[in-house]
């Protein structure tokens, strides 16, 4: 398959937006329906412009507009969308956003990437504050979030990024939950009830939440949930072409030396088609908040208890075995605010405690545990705006404590404090928004002997300064044109400074670099967003370069002892590029209410280390498009999204295909917009299209799911 079509559809995208942006006819948005898709009317502010005062409008889940930051607009899921993309894992939930797609570790594990960015590049956040696990140190390790639980997540770029992390390059993801209430509701108690099944994997998933007026200031909230899938079915071949030719030629030459049945035990997982063994998955949560809410500031505390035991698809072996990894979270969380008058506007405090813990089983045996301690707290203060002046300033601190114990002694103990200082400070000038924002961090670790390959204590400490400046400049009240500059400097992780091992879950042996020094990038993000009437879209540029950047790349080679590939982190000059366009256009418009709308979004990276080759997992090209008609009691979407084959690929590492996914969903309110019921139908992968994800580091023996019908339920009252 040639690139023709796919750089034509992304010209031809970035020049509808353009074009429509030029179009003064279109001049305000209109109400929808859906929360990913939905469009608002914008309102002009005092300054002219309509960044500060209008609702939200969301094209293919970015803001193009409203109360959001003008600068670079956040990607969100929330309401119906939300919905009708809630799987267990975040990754799996965000995959079809704009410039995010997931790790696809295995159906019980995937983290979200951004613009080609993973791992600890990447915060993943709740309220604010991390996750408090694992999930960074390692791709087969699951982000302990509860996604049932979740009203909003936010994919973060630009400015914003420094309030949580001091990468501005790679972005964050924030998830809002419900656990500690915001508001005391009306009514005596709120109900909010979801169940859902998937062909798939036979999954079942569903979870209640309660929200309980205790007194006019004082709420309560409990919740709980469950879900269960078995094997993944898959649309093909589970081994991608290269690794079933491997292990064929493996087969072979075990034949030729006369081991048989070792060469049919490898001819027969060269076979395999239909369904990824050992993917089945099972977990639950509960949890439980008490909030006071006043006019003059909340107070409020939550705990909650995550289980989550999940299968990790092996790779072919003449000796296979099955690793399951157990997964068990407590986490306390504060949350406390004061509303202020004054030079302030509200000062709000974030705290939470975790104690995280997992176990690697093979073949029914403990081998491994990971234990970890966290504590995490900040303290942000909101400015009132003055005139043309507001922002906000914080200090935030962390600390965590990883020990692990058992078979396999990839790493030493270690424990990572952190303490930063940040600020955002914006500007509002006519119709011009001007915002900097600057962040100090600094980076402890300490790594401890525990009986591996580290003999002796040892310490790294790493100051860090980042700083993003922007502007956007409104020319009209529907259009916004934007460009900020980023510098950002990220400590290496424990993990990519001490681990030297094998690692059965993830199946490779990993070696890092004590050595490693700071990671700097710098980076130029540009964009046009427009909303109008029957069109909203936005088109982002960006463009970074790292000084030791740091990649775990295969060598190609095999360690003698667990036979899995050898992986080596280094640190290289590197360079990204990417862009991200999204648009829809309003076709029509029923009597009744309802739209009929078309939508189509592209994103893309490419990326290189500086004289070595490409980056090692990177996502391909994707196009999307979809049809759509909203309307206040039923909605009907369908959508193809396009996957190019992804051969810009490190030295041994294999090319992905292209592939093709044709979506379909209904969604029906039977009691209307705002009853208490909805109903959702979904076919996601119509067609059973086989197809790997580029940026996953199992992609060669686990490839994405195949048909998968859906049916949602959702209960409020």
């Amino acid at each position: 398959m040639t690139a023709r079509p796919p750089r034509i559809a992304l010209l031809a995208c970035a020049s509808l937006v353009a074009t429509v942006a030029a179009d003064p006819a279109l001049a305000q948005s209109v109400p929808g329906a859906s929360g990913q898709e939905a469009f608002g009317p914008a309102t002009a502010s005092k300054s002219g412009h309509a960044q500060e005062s209008g609702p939200e409008i969301i094209v293919t889940g970015r803001v193009i507009s409203g109360n959001a930051d003008p600068i670079s607009a956040p990607v969100v899921l929330t309401g119906d969308a939300l919905t009708r993309n809630l799987k267990p894992q975040i990754g799996d939930m965000l995959k079809s956003l704009p410039g995010v797609t997931s790790s696809g570790f295995a159906p019980g594990v995937s983290r979200p990437i951004l613009r080609g960015f993973d791992g600890p590049r990447v915060q993943v956040l709740l309220d604010g504050l991390g996750s408090l696990d694992a999930s960074a140190v390692s791709a087969d390790h699951a982000v302990s979030l509860d996604t049932l639980n979740i009203e909003r997540v936010e994919v973060l770029h630009g400015p914003r990024v420094l309030l949580y992390a001091s990468d501005p390059a790679g972005g964050a993801v924030n998830a809002l939950d419900k656990r500690i209430p915001r508001a005391v509701p009306d009514k005596a108690f709120t109900i909010d009830a979801l169940g859902s099944y998937g062909t798939a994997a036979n999954d079942v998933n569903g979870g209640v939440a309660a929200n309980v007026r205790l007194a006019d200031k004082w709420v309560a909230h409990l919740d709980a949930s469950y879900y269960h899938s078995d094997d993944l079915h898959v649309g093909g071949y589970v081994l991608s072409p290269e690794l079933r030719a491997e292990t064929l030629a493996s087969a072979d030459a075990l034949a030729a030396d006369g081991d048989a049945a070792g060469a049919a035990n490898l001819t027969a997982q060269a076979g395999r088609k239909g369904k990824l063994a050992n993917s089945g998955t099972e977990g639950w949560t509960y949890g439980g908040g008490v909030a006071f809410i006043d006019a003059g500031g909340d107070i409020g505390v939550s705990a909650q208890r995550v289980a989550n035991d999940y299968g990790i698809p092996p790779r072919p072996s003449t000796d296979p075995s099955s690793t399951m990894i157990s997964l068990r979270q407590t986490r306390v969380d504060l949350r406390a605010g004061l509303n202020l008058d004054g030079f302030l506007k509200r000062l709000e405090l974030r705290g939470a405690y975790g104690d995280y813990t997992h176990a690697e089983i093979t073949d029914g045996a403990v081998g491994t545990r990971f234990n970890s301690q966290s504590l995490s707290a900040r303290l942000q203060a909101d400015q009132t705006r003055r005139g043309i002046w507001s922002g906000s300033s914080g200090v935030q601190y962390s600390s965590s404590t990883l020990d692990i114990t058992g078979d396999e002694l990839l790493l030493p103990n270690t424990e990572t404090n952190r303490f930063a200082a940040f600020t955002l400070q914006q500007l509002e000038v006519g119709r011009f928004d001007l915002e900097a924002a600057l962040r100090y961090e600094n980076t402890q670790i300490r790594a401890k002997p525990n009986g591996g390959d580290l003999l002796t204590g040892q310490s790294r400490q790493f100051d860090q300064y980042s700083a993003v400046v922007g502007a956007a400049w409104h020319p009209t009240d529907t259009l916004t044109l934007s460009v900020n500059y980023q510098h950002g400097e990220r400590a290496p992780s424990a993990e990519e400074l001490f681990v030297n091992g094998a690692h059965d879950a993830t199946q490779s042996f990993e070696v890092g670099n004590p050595n490693f020094t700071l990671e700097k990038s710098d980076g130029i993000e540009a964009g046009i967003r427009y909303s109008g009437s029957n069109f909203a879209g936005s088109v982002t540029a960006y463009g970074t370069n790292f000084g030791n950047f740091i990649a775990a790349v295969p060598t190609g080679q095999i360690d003698a002892e667990s036979s899995l590939p050898i992986y080596q982190y280094l640190q290289a000059a590197a360079r990204f590029r990417g862009i991200e366009a999204e648009g829809a256009l309003t076709v029509a418009r029923t009597q009744s209410g309802g739209t009929f709308k078309i939508d189509s979004g592209v994103d893309y990276t490419h990326a290189r280390l500086v004289n070595l080759g490409p980056v090692p997992r990177i996502p391909p090209l994707r196009v999307r498009g979809g049809l759509e008609y909203d309307s206040p009691v039923f909605d009907l979407r369908g959508e193809v999204e396009w996957n190019a084959r992804q051969n810009r690929v490190a030295e041994n590492e294999n090319p992905t295909d292209a592939f093709t996914l044709v979506n379909l969903s209904a969604t029906w309110r039977p009691v209307g917009e705002k009853g208490p019921l909805t109903l959702i139908l979904s076919a996601n992968n119509l067609l059973d299209a086989s197809g790997r994800l580029a940026a996953s580091q199992t992609k060669d023996f686990v490839p994405i799911a195949g048909r998968d019908v859906r049916l949602t339920a959702r209960i409020t009252y």
